[in-house]
């Protein structure tokens, strides 16, 4: 085992996260990266305990390395999902949209690692309070709902402000992330984006091309004007759509957050260029390849180790 402290504390050989993505992340895609190394995560999305219990059942005939499972606690099935992670006593639980307190004794007396998603140090702070034993620091270059804070101004902040494991996420999807996350402070990584377009990733073909075919600028974000909605995807014409009726005078928050419904469906699903949501990271750009979820690992874990065993020539 890695002398590395989220190998140790997960039980992994590489300190990377695999980002739950809903209609995306599924026990398959999980399965793969936990076979290769990391950790791989199933997100619970919005979905309800039938789904999620098969899902675990399900990664469990495919790997028998340690998982993970998101839940979106903003979820209507939330209540119901804690409930059988816990009954299932699933590894690992990571969270996001919202605060995991209601949900900490009753994982933490089952035996889970609990890993918050928190995009701020205040966040951070709260979920070290609540018993997580790490947590994912995750700047605004991620896809997906983002906070305001930039990876390389989050992660060294939260470093700072609690004394348990950092993993960094936002912008990575190479070595010299990774390295640069070490370097912040952070003991692993989280990556999403560079999944999308892993051949285990069961993600509709037109998504992995939206993100084979991005560039530097082809991310845009949706929902800022009220913030709590801010989503980083790729542009097409649902983007464009919807900004322009986000910024009409008479758009309310809840319209808002209407546009939104099924959207992500119908691109990870369905495929649909035009009125899907594609939701990918800044860091679409650098990912040109499709591969094996191992050879992603690989590289990214592989360039990390090159470059921190050359960094003394930098100076």
């Amino acid at each position: 085992m890695s002398e590395n402290p989220i190998c140790r504390l997960v039980g992994i050989e590489k300190p990377i996260f695999q980002g739950g993505m809903a209609w995306i992340s599924d026990a398959k895609l999980a399965a793969a990266v936990s076979n290769a190394g990391g950790l791989g995560i199933i997100s619970a999305m919005n979905a309800d305990e039938t789904y999620v219990a098969g899902q675990i059942d399900l990664v469990r005939t495919l790997t028998d390395k340690p998982f993970g499972v998101n839940v979106m606690l903003q979820s209507p099935h939330a209540e119901g999902v804690a409930h059988i992670l816990a009954e299932k006593k699933v590894p690992v639980i990571t969270t996001g949209a919202g605060n995991p307190a209601k949900f900490m004794p009753l994982w933490l007396e089952a035996g889970i690692r609990v890993i918050p998603v928190v995009a701020s140090v205040a966040m951070a702070k709260m979920a070290a309070r609540s018993g997580a034993c790490a947590v994912v620091a995750e700047g605004q270059e991620s896809g997906g709902h983002i906070g305001e804070l930039t990876t390389m101004a989050l992660v060294p902040q939260v470093c700072d402000a609690v004394d348990i494991p950092v993993i960094a996420a936002g912008g990575i999807a190479d070595g010299r992330g990774m390295a640069a996350a070490f370097m912040l402070g952070a003991k692993g990584v989280q990556m999403g984006t560079a999944f999308l377009v892993a051949n285990e990733c069961g993600v509709h073909e037109n998504y992995k091309q939206m993100v084979l075919q991005a560039g530097d600028i082809s991310t845009v974000v949706t929902g800022r004007r009220f913030q709590a909605s801010s989503c980083r995807c790729i542009k097409n014409a649902f983007t464009r759509d919807f900004l322009r009726i986000e910024y009409e005078p008479a758009t309310t928050a809840e319209d808002v957050g209407n546009l939104g419904v099924g959207a992500l469906r119908r691109a990870a699903v369905e495929g649909d260029t035009k009125t899907g949501c594609f939701l990918a990271g800044q860091i679409s750009g650098l990912v040109r390849q499709a591969k094996s979820v191992s050879q992603i690992i690989d590289e990214v874990y592989g360039g990390c180790l090159s470059l921190l065993k050359g960094a003394s020539q930098c100076l």
